[in-house]
């Protein structure tokens, strides 16, 4: 299904001196991306620290095993449906850049499927001189012979897209190309693309996406594309795109002031009709004719109150003639939440969290209203809806847990889920075990959080415990096979804890909202309280705990140490937002400005207290801190983290730098990549809990 603003990402000063102005800032050098002074002292600190993590005993070991995780053949070859094929992106040792594949259903199901290579990224790259990262690709429906590919030169958003044709197996000739940008691209029909990009001055919003949507006709130049829908310089993003289905295609177009806000219109008679909901609902989409609306706030409407986190339907014809008697498709309760919807050609499948357990269903509309009939899943763990085809009912999901590698099931129209594939197992679950509890945080509300226990646990104080946790935008963190942290970590007789703090989805809308703006405190505060609990509870102390967070879990983890240093042995602070006075300005980091707040107005107050790199304090005895980044993320500015290092080493503290010259957010441009940076991260954590 289409959202109306598919990003999320969610995404100093003077030393002791809280508040100083940003300018006053010694370190402000360091946001010079690619300047030589700033990539020289990268250089210099990520290779004699990189060296000192090297020679931890620990690193060698884990870093084979991670690679041949990472680069292993066994693992699942999740696909997605294009008409009668599926589409595979692979990468493994042979093919570091890789492989993008296809295959038949029936060829899929089977254990060793044969796979036609339709592009080779690794060649491609050599071909062309680039450092070409694969960033996927989107296709013209219903036929799914043309697509737009976008490629990244060394893995930040910015991105070329190509036109390819999949029949021709090749770049079309004199096709659309979309040079370098963070553009957003959707197909309206074979010979026009919506298109929002960078179209020179004043055409991008403060956080670098596009303000500008236009209409591109086939053959004539980027600059004559005719413009269809403008925003404002302040907002995230304005788009248009189209969403084709069985019974015709829809054209919307959107504006987001903020994260989470903002307003869709339809696309008639070339008039924009604005979709009349809540400008914080979510905008899911057209199926069957049914225009899908989900609540982020009770919505009073056609005289009933629909209540925040519901799922609704509506006949869209209805709607646009003001009708407003909506279905509800999903109604929360307190700890049951909504989680993805998708869409076969029939039927509308939606999954939700159970105090963080996955269900599934499937909904299908009749003239009766919808009917609505659960899917078994294999146990209480997470469940993913994969890939659906929009020609028939068939569709995969995921499940997996902490303990049970992730399996993939194939549903054919009604039938019972068949299991087709599975992961391997990379560590033996035998005599570990899996608890479930809750943490009373500073203001009473009760936290709850995961804990996996090793073999041979005892509740002694003594076990190196690693607590993760993200708790931002909506986004909920849900038990998942411990791949890597399975061998690098619990094997080895290391305790992993995951926390679902407020500012996540775990519980719906409220959950994130309890803890943005003036209230992101209670972000810390939550994650203190589960760190306080493991102790209380003798799971550990505070000699063995460590925590690990990246992106919104880097400001996470950073503004916990720096509030509570005491309380943390070890800190993994990836891809951080640190510099809260500044974060607006570097990026896209103005997009945020609805979780955290704008520093530039009177909400400075409130952010200053928590701000990690302004509340640092020259006498506090600090964790040994590791902080990794990457020169090429152009989302969070690697100037957090560097500066970050910088001011605490000025101080006297020791801590630990690397930073990835490629990759962009997600820190690695390649399998290899992750296999190194997290035995990095392993090699740290057993170093100092150990």
């Amino acid at each position: 299904m289409l959202s109306r603003f598919a990003a999320v990402l969610a995404t100093i000063l003077l030393l002791a001196v809280p508040c100083a102005a940003a300018d006053e800032d010694p370190y402000l050098w360091l946001e010079e991306v690619d300047g030589e002074k700033a990539l020289e002292w990268v250089k210099e600190r990520s290779a004699k620290d990189t060296a000192e993590l090297e020679a931890v005993p620990e690193f060698a070991e884990i870093h084979e095993q991670l690679l041949d995780i990472y680069n292993s053949r066994d693992r699942i070859p999740y696909a997605g449906f294009q008409g009668a094929w599926l589409y595979n992106f692979w990468q493994d040792a042979e093919h570091v850049r890789g492989l993008w594949r296809r295959t038949f259903l029936d060829q899929y199901v089977t254990a060793e499927p044969v796979w036609e290579t339709v592009l080779d990224l690794d060649a491609l790259a050599e071909a062309e001189g680039e450092n070409w990262v694969w960033k996927g690709a989107s296709f013209l429906a219903p036929e799914h012979r043309l697509c737009m590919i976008t490629l990244s030169r060394g893995g930040g958003d910015a991105a070329v897209r190509r036109e390819f044709d999949t029949v021709a197996k090749t770049f079309v000739p004199d096709g659309f190309f979309v040079p370098e940008a963070k553009a957003s691209v959707s197909w309206k029909d074979e010979d026009t693309l919506w298109i929002g990009t960078d179209f020179g001055e004043g055409s991008l919003t403060d956080s670098g996406y596009p303000r500008i949507a236009k209409e591109w006709r086939r053959g004539t130049p980027l600059a004559d594309a005719v413009t269809v829908f403008e925003g404002a310089k302040e907002d995230v993003s304005v788009g248009v795109y189209s969403s084709h289905q069985p019974e015709g295609r829809y054209d919307f177009a959107y504006r987001t002031p903020e994260f989470f806000r903002g307003t869709s219109y339809m696309i008639l008679g070339g008039r924009l009709v604005k979709i009349d909901i809540p400008d914080d609902a979510d905008m899911q989409g057209v199926f069957k004719e049914h225009l899908l609306v989900s609540l982020r706030s009770d919505w009073e409407v056609g005289g009933r109150t629909y209540p925040q986190d519901a799922l609704l339907a509506i006949d869209l014809n209805d709607f646009l003639q003001g009708g407003r008697d909506f279905e509800v498709l999903f109604e929360p309760s307190p700890r049951v939440s909504l989680g993805a919807t998708r869409s076969t050609l029939n039927h509308l499948l939606l999954s939700t969290l159970d105090n963080v357990s996955g269900r599934l269903y499937r909904l299908t509309p009749t003239d009766d209203g919808w009917v609505r009939e659960e899917i078994a899943l294999p146990g209480l763990g997470t469940v993913g809806i994969g890939s659906t085809s929009d020609v028939d009912d068939t569709f995969f999901f995921t499940y997996t847990d902490f303990l049970t590698p992730s399996s993939l099931y194939f549903v054919a129209g009604g039938a019972e889920p068949k299991q087709v594939k599975s992961s391997p197992s990379w560590f033996d679950p035998e005599g570990m075990t899996v608890e479930q509890y809750e943490a009373p945080s500073a203001d009473g509300v009760m936290i709850p959080y995961f804990v996996v226990m090793p073999k041979g646990f005892a509740a002694d104080g003594t076990n190196p415990t690693l607590l993760y946790a993200y708790g931002g935008f909506e986004n909920s963190q849900l038990p998942s096979y411990l791949g890597s942290r399975g061998p690098s970590w619990v094997s080895r007789g290391g305790v992993y804890v995951l926390a679902n703090i407020r500012g996540g989805g775990e519980f719906g809308p409220e959950w994130h909202q309890a803890a943005v703006k003036e209230n992101h405190q209670k972000n810390f505060d939550d994650l203190i309280a589960v760190a306080e609990d493991l102790i209380k509870r003798k799971i550990t102390s505070t000699e063995h705990l460590g925590i690990q967070g990246g992106s919104q879990g880097g400001l996470l983890v950073g503004g916990a140490f720096v509030q509570r240093p005491d309380l943390f042995k070890a800190v993994v602070c990836q891809v951080p937002l640190l510099d809260m006075k500044r974060y607006n300005k570097l990026l896209a980091g103005a997009s945020w400005m609805a979780e955290y707040g704008n520093p530039d107005t009177d909400d400075w107050d409130y952010i200053k207290t928590w701000s990690p790199y302004h509340n640092l304090d020259p006498e506090a005895e600090y964790p040994e801190v590791y902080f990794y980044t990457s020169t090429l993320d152009d989302r969070v500015h690697p100037g957090h983290a560097r500066k970050m290092v910088a001011r605490m080493t000025d101080m006297g503290k020791k801590v630990y730098y690397y930073e990835n010259t490629e990759g962009g957010h997600s820190g690695g441009a390649n399998l290899n990549q992750y296999a190194y940076s997290g035995a990095l991260a392993y090699a740290y954590l057993w170093m100092m809990l150990e």
